[in-house]
């Protein structure tokens, strides 16, 4: 199956939805799916939103078979120009385990990197994003705020796109920006 990584088209941005949602209803529950689409609409929607960060992989017939944001974040008020969130990130349910959201994420590091941001964060199981070499955002100073309900601390991890990119970053992380998360 050949497999192309690129921007979400114009075109698509409804079919991204509908996609997001079927994968995270499959998952976590039709609540969750509606939640994450919400989520998506939202964040492009908003002044984070990065159009060149939103990406899909689609197979040989440009079927949607994963997708990807990477959007601007903010450290209280600060970092916005240098720091991304990646979330989320979603793979066609069958095909999961096949190394698509690790190409995805891969690619979007490099695009990430050639636009100028320094660090990216996640939320997640740890074991999901620690082999694209994220680390605990708590050993650098990052730590959710009282509103963010982790499962557990090192749920909320970092990753240097440049080295020494974090030297000096740190506060605390909350989601205000987004209603769909508070």
């Amino acid at each position: 199956m050949e497999r192309i990584i690129r921007s979400v088209r114009r075109g698509e941005l409804a079919a991204t939805l509908d996609f997001v949602e079927k994968v995270f209803t499959d998952s976590e529950g039709e609540e969750e799916g509606r939640t994450v689409r919400r989520l998506v609409a939202e964040i492009r929607s908003k002044r984070y939103y990065l159009p060149e960060l939103d990406l899909v992989m689609v197979n040989e017939r440009d079927e949607i078979i994963g997708h990807v944001m990477f959007s601007r974040f903010h450290i209280e008020g600060r970092y916005e120009d240098e720091l991304l969130i990646l979330t989320p990130m979603s793979v066609k349910t069958e095909l999961q385990r096949q190394h698509i959201s690790k190409e995805l994420i891969e690619y979007g590091f490099e695009r990430a990197i050639e636009l100028g941001y320094k660090v990216c964060m996640v939320e997640g199981n740890p074991q999901n994003y620690r082999a694209r070499g994220f680390v605990t955002s708590a050993s650098y100073g990052i730590i959710a705020d009282e509103s963010v309900h982790l499962p557990h601390p090192d749920c909320l991890m970092v990753k240097e796109l440049v080295s020494g990119a974090l030297e000096g970053v740190h506060g605390y992380v909350n989601y205000k920006m987004y209603d769909t998360l508070t």
